[in-house]
C-alpha cells in the first residue's frame, strides 16, 4: 500500500483527485478548530457579550451550520438531501437570515438630521431682508471700477 504524504491510502482513490481531498481534509481541520473554540466557551457566556441582533446572528449560522453538514452526511449516505425534510428547513433558517438581515440594514442606514435638513434648505433659500439689501446696493468702499 502506498501511502501519501498527509497519511492517505492513494490506492483507495483515484489520483486526479487527491488535491481536491487535500484541500478537503484541511477545511475539515479548520471547522474542527472553529467548533473547540465555540464549544470552549459556554453559550450563556458568549451570548452575554452581543447584542440581541448579533445572538440572532449566531444562533441562525450555527443553526444553518449544523443542518448544512447534516445535508452532507446524508449526501455521504447516499440519501438524497433534497427530498429530505431538512431542505425545507434550511429554506426556513435562510428566511431568518435574510429578515435580520434586512434589520441590520436598516440599523445602518442613513439617518435625516431634521435640524441640519432644515438649516441647510433656509440657507438654500434665502432670502435678503432690508439691511441686506440696503448693503447690496451701495458700493463697496475701497473698490473703483475703471470706467472706459
Amino acid at each position: 500500500m502506498e501511502m501519501s504524504e498527509d497519511g492517505i491510502n492513494s490506492e483507495e482513490y483515484p489520483t486526479e483527485i487527491h488535491d481536491y481531498l487535500t484541500a478537503f481534509e484541511k477545511s475539515l481541520d479548520s471547522v474542527d478548530e472553529m467548533l473547540k473554540t465555540m464549544m470552549s466557551v459556554s453559550r450563556s457566556e458568549l451570548l452575554q457579550k452581543f447584542e440581541p441582533l448579533e445572538q440572532a446572528k449566531l444562533d441562525l449560522v450555527s443553526l444553518y451550520t449544523l443542518n448544512s453538514v447534516f445535508w452532507v452526511y446524508l449526501a455521504v449516505q447516499g440519501i438524497n438531501p433534497k427530498e429530505h425534510p431538512v431542505k425545507k428547513e434550511l429554506e426556513r433558517i435562510r428566511t431568518y437570515m435574510n429578515k435580520v438581515k434586512e434589520i441590520a440594514d436598516k440599523k445602518k442606514a442613513a439617518k435625516l438630521d431634521k435640524g441640519a435638513a432644515s438649516r441647510f434648505v433656509r440657507n438654500a433659500l434665502w432670502e435678503p431682508n432690508d439691511e441686506n439689501e440696503h448693503a447690496s446696493k451701495t458700493p463697496a468702499k475701497g473698490k473703483k471700477r475703471k470706467m472706459d
